[in-house]
């Protein structure tokens, strides 16, 4: 199978695209912005889904739907909120036929269209904390669009809890920062940053934003995941109020917290190399391709009677797996066309290998084929992914640590960013004029305030001065 992939070396941008394109996770949809996902990307994105779904399960959380289509008056109520979505708000003004009497304006984010409905629900300290979670699309009108990493509309889940305390609420929101931590970590095989986010860059109409970051293959940064401290200002804005324990009306606290379908675009840039994708066993669809060689009619029933055998096994150690069986195209084809899709693991099986009880192994994630007794091969297989699942974070972790730099000098931070770039460990005196004159003259931009903070103080990368903060930058996504 031709892929004609340029290499990630070559130009890393159009491996990206090309990637995605012809490993058939997405496609351009007719409206500019927008993107069909495929079955093989839609099935990652389940994965995804149902693994951060037991998450949200295991730690409270239920699951509910609001109303796609958002009164533009509700928008406006949180003013923080409003001036951060305006560019890129989609509005309905017309439907059945007329002008509506209010616009309607299609999701961005649901905290305006839920707080509404918590107003009806929150009157006592016996209906908090209310943890609801959302799986759902959003529409943000971007100038700029690139599949899975920025798009008109994209899946996400939202999550939106209220909470009696303030201190509840900032638990809340650090319990599923953590969660995002552990799911990409565990899950993604993508070792992640976690922190705060400067006022500049923080969720709009939050008190405080944390986020989880992570290195991509051309040393950028994507920011993957966040999670808001709203403190009270939803609540106010939308007038939602509750009886204490001691019969005092005050304003709910709130988080709200959030992943989207840009997960699958870490997965490709954190993992991919210039083969194709290269996906994780626990989000890739199936675990195991099983490819079978055959030229003759006798040789296909002794090979499909042996596949039987590899099933069974397969099946004892809980291996998800697909046969491609395919006649019109050959083998190699195979080969290449499963490579190029990520699937962790492929097993081979031809008239030879039958006749010596044997398979031919293969680690996608490293292109290593081993010659595997049929015997034991579902414990084997098993034993084999989770050795994948290990190495592929530990080789993603290792790029990273290679490509962070601790950095005091300014012109060294300069000549960082003009070269190769990567992570900048750095101190910052917390003016945001400082941060907005780095990110002008570089591009690179704090990621994150790391929660670990060092017990000697530095001097800010900017400007000098004596600082505390100790910080992470880096150009991004």
């Amino acid at each position: 199978m031709s892929k004609g992939i340029t290499g990630k070396e070559t130009d890393y941008s159009a491996w990206y695209n090309e990637l995605i394109l012809k490993s058939e996770l997405a496609d351009y949809a007719p409206v500019k912005g927008c993107m069909v996902i495929r079955p093989h990307g839609y099935a990652i994105w389940e994965k995804m889904r149902d693994g951060l779904d037991k998450m949200f399960k295991d730690t409270g959380h239920e699951n509910a739907y609001f109303p796609m289509l958002i009164p533009e008056s509700f928008i406006k109520k949180e003013a923080e909120h409003v001036k951060g979505f305006s560019p890129e708000l989609a509005v309905v003004t017309h439907a059945g036929g007329k002008e509506l009497e209010e616009p309607l304006v299609l999701r961005p984010t649901s905290e305006t269209i839920i707080w509404s409905m918590y107003k009806n629900w929150i009157h006592s300290h016996r209906d908090l904390p209310l943890l609801i979670n959302q799986w759902a699309n959003v529409i943000r009108w971007e100038m700029r669009t690139r599949l899975f990493l920025r798009t008109t509309e994209f899946l996400w889940q939202e999550g939106h809890t209220a909470h009696a305390t303030a201190e509840e609420a900032e638990e809340e929101t650090l319990r599923m920062l953590n969660v995002y931590k552990t799911f990409a970590e565990e899950q993604m095989a993508m070792p992640v940053l976690i922190g705060k986010k400067t006022e500049a860059q923080k969720f709009a109409g939050a008190v405080a934003t944390y986020a989880i970051e992570a290195m991509m293959g051309d040393k950028k940064a994507l920011q993957s995941g966040t999670s808001h401290f709203l403190g009270q200002n939803f609540a106010k804005a939308f007038d939602v109020k509750f009886q204490n324990e001691e019969n005092k009306e005050e304003y709910v606290y709130a988080t709200s917290w959030g992943v989207s379908t840009r997960l699958i675009g870490a997965l490709v840039m954190t993992h991919g190399d210039d083969k194709g994708l290269v996906l994780p066993p626990r989000l890739s669809p199936f675990e195991v391709i099983i490819i079978p060689i055959w030229k003759t009619d006798e040789e296909e029933t002794k090979v499909r009677s042996f596949l039987e055998k590899i099933e069974n096994s397969l099946k004892s150690a809980d291996v998800t797996f697909k046969i491609d069986d395919r006649t019109y195209v050959t083998p190699g084809w195979k080969f290449n066309e499963w490579e190029l899709k990520g699937i962790p693991l492929r097993i081979e099986v031809g008239p030879r290998d039958v006749k010596e009880n044997q398979l031919v192994m293969v680690r996608r994630d490293q292109s290593e084929k081993a010659v595997k007794h049929l015997e034991g091969v579902g414990k084997e297989s098993r034993t084999v992914l989770d050795a994948i699942q290990k190495d592929m974070f530990e080789k993603a972790k290792t790029f990273r640590e290679d490509n962070t730099k601790k950095i005091n000098s300014y012109d060294d931070f300069k000549e960082f960013y003009e070269s190769d770039g990567g992570f900048a460990e750095s101190y910052w005196c917390g003016s945001p004029v400082c941060e907005q004159e780095v990110q002008d003259e570089t591009k690179a931009t704090i990621r994150v305030i790391p929660f670990e903070q060092p017990e000697e103080r530095g001097s800010c990368i900017k400007c000098g001065k004596e600082s505390e903060t100790f910080v992470v930058f880096a150009k991004s996504y």
